[in-house]
């Protein structure tokens, strides 16, 4: 799949908004990709996972990873066309783990699956999780889109994504929405009140 199919897909579904938001980093930008109108389409879903799951098929995938809520969804669609499991770490006390009763055997090959990178903090988190607290192999890291403006590595298996994004992201002290006083937008799931 080209990159630029990638992104139709995105603007199919109605998933690139314009406007002032605040992102899950904290940063402000102009833009903001809803994940969410992509993955409630099952089809598109399907097809965006299979491309990650093309690129890790030789690897040997034991369990695959996401973090809640939307990485829930990658993980249980990438698992499914790799045919291994798929689970997710969520917040407890305010850091990434796994709950649930589930867990990562020791020697166990996992890959890890976000949807949009920005900064790549909770990438980094599950990470950092399971070489604290599991003896795996982090085969890799897919995602759907890197906003980041920049090459991402994780040092943890090989990183790959499929579509990448110059999405200007800004400090809030250096804003040039807040600063025309354009409203702020607070979406995804950290910032609901």
């Amino acid at each position: 799949m080209q990159e630029k199919e990638v992104i139709e897909i995105f603007e199919k579904a109605g998933a690139l908004l314009t406007g002032h938001f605040l992102l899950t980093s904290g940063k402000h930008s102009e833009k903001y990709l809803e994940k969410f109108a992509v993955l409630q389409r099952p089809g598109y879903t399907e097809k965006l996972c299979g491309e990650i799951a093309k690129v890790f098929r030789n690897d040997k995938i034991d369990v695959v990873i996401g973090a809640a809520v939307g990485g829930i969804i990658l993980a249980y669609e990438t698992a499914r066309q790799l045919k291994c499991r798929g689970i997710f770490m969520e917040r407890e006390e305010g850091k990434l783990k796994l709950r649930r009763g589930f867990s990562v055997n020791e020697n166990e090959k996992v890959l890890i699956v976000e949807d949009i990178v920005t900064t790549g903090g909770s990438v980094q988190e599950i990470i950092n999780e399971l070489k604290t607290n599991y003896k795996c192999e982090i085969a890799g890291i897919g995602f759907l889109i890197n906003r980041s403006g920049k090459e991402v590595d994780f040092k943890a298996g090989k990183t790959f994504y499929l579509a990448k994004m110059e999405i200007e992201t800004y400090e809030p002290s250096d804003c040039p929405l807040c600063k025309r006083d354009i409203p702020l937008i607070k979406r995804g799931s950290k910032n609901l009140k």
